[in-house]
């Protein structure tokens, strides 16, 4: 993704592969126009600011490959370490070569200390962000370098997080090509007790086509879901997702003039499941992240039809309110819940995964909805189980194709019409 001024083309075909999300920038907020955190709606559907009574996520360092992010944006002040530049682009870890990594890291730590109108926040405002910046877009000669490259580009960087204080990786990039090397430094970051959470990837209505790192075996694969708590027709679908999470009409802080930017895309899913993993390790900082994910996947809000998980939320909308309220037993803390290295499916043990919990707060924390129903409150937002994509087979055809979805009312309409826009 990338900040543009009036006029520029989007990042082209990066939008939805390397880059997950393209920035839009946002212009001044107007007189007696929202604040730009009562544009925030994910926070207001989270119910952030009564999970902030609990845990802002202080303690937790979030490792945030990208490309770079720019500590002098107001509302990261404080919150960014030193980092690392992997790149070969100018500057160092805090140089934002366009946009994407400073957005990411604003969606997880930003602090609203920009002031009442312009301040945004991140779900996690007492994490620390650990800039480990890689090349994108303009360190490749074309997209299919990109996408050649990018999973062995990043495979020494999540080493070098794996070597790191962060406990958690994440990462909204992703490149088609499997690669051995990213292979064994996921295997190595998990060995050394951290948790990766990748983007899957926005081209769901076009190729579908794996992306790495996500569906590198270990790394936890996000998708995104809309103010609806319907899956984003644009993300990608398929075993590789394990959770999913706001992503769509995002607001947040960004480098540069305007302060503010917006964008569409699992690169923002992926910044929320990592906060929200932050939120819940702060409050139980002696579990692993084997236990973090357990309690993660246990109160997701999932598929609404019952099933235990689909091709295209995962395990369903990580909840955190609910995780921190009643996570339940967050089970063996050597056995990783969900497939690859050391999953519970690959243990001895023959442990069985634990009953959700949650009904301490009520039916609507628990039960799915009926098929259209929605009250408009922003309480059910993620109460619920999810609505998600249908699949329509065509011919024996082998690709995916994501059926549009009946728009249904939401608690938070998109910003005003010609200041934000998706890609």
């Amino acid at each position: 993704m990338r900040s543009y001024g009036p006029g520029r083309a989007a990042l082209r075909n990066l939008s939805t592969t390397a880059l997950a999300l393209t920035v839009v920038c946002i212009g001044a907020v107007p007189a007696h126009a929202e604040s730009v955190r009562e544009r925030q709606w994910h926070l207001d559907a989270m119910q952030a600011e009564e999970m902030w009574k609990t845990s802002q996520g202080e303690g937790i360092t979030i490792a945030v490959i990208d490309s770079g992010v720019d500590s002098s944006a107001p509302d990261l002040q404080g919150q960014v370490l030193k980092g690392k530049d992997f790149s070969e682009q100018p500057g160092d870890a805090h140089t934002d070569t366009d946009g994407h990594g400073t957005g990411m890291a604003s969606l997880i730590a930003a602090t609203g200390a920009a002031g009442p109108d312009r301040g945004s926040y991140g779900l996690a405002p007492g994490a620390r962000i650990l800039p480990l910046k890689v090349n994108t877009s303009e360190g490749y000669k074309n997209h299919a370098e990109a996408m050649e490259e990018l999973g062995a580009d990043i495979a020494p960087v999540i080493r070098h997080a794996a070597d790191s204080e962060a406990r958690i990786i994440s990462i909204s990039l992703g490149g088609s090509k499997k690669s051995s090397e990213l292979e064994r430094s996921v295997k190595y970051a998990l060995a050394k007790g951290k948790m990766i959470l990748a983007a899957v990837g926005n081209s769901g209505q076009g190729g579908n086509d794996l992306m790495y790192p996500a569906a590198t075996p270990g790394v936890i694969g996000v998708s995104g879901v809309d103010e609806d708590a319907r899956s984003m027709e644009k993300a990608q679908s398929g075993s590789q997702v394990d959770l999913a999470a706001p992503g769509k009409n995002m607001v947040f802080a960004c480098a540069g003039a305007a302060g503010i930017c917006g964008g569409s895309g699992t690169s923002a899913a992926a910044a929320i499941a990592s906060a929200s993993a932050a939120l819940i390790w702060a409050e139980h900082p002696d579990w692993t992240a084997n236990q973090v994910t357990r309690v993660l996947v246990n109160t997701a809000g999932g598929p609404r039809n019952g099933d235990e998980r689909d091709d295209f939320i995962g395990h369903g909308a990580v909840r955190p309110r609910i995780a921190l309220k009643n996570p339940g037993d967050p089970g063996d803390p050597n056995t990783n819940p969900l497939p690859g290295p050391y999953s519970e499916k690959k243990a001895s043990s023959g442990e069985k995964k634990t009953a959700k919990p949650g009904g301490s707060e009520g039916a609507d924390d628990t039960q799915p909805a009926a098929a259209g129903e929605d009250d408009g409150s922003e309480s059910n937002w993620l109460g619920y189980g999810l609505a998600t994509a249908g699949i329509l087979a065509a011919g024996g055809a082998t690709g995916l194709f994501v059926r549009h979805r009946r728009r249904t009312t939401v608690p938070y309409g998109p910003p005003p019409p010609g200041q934000y826009h998706n890609h």
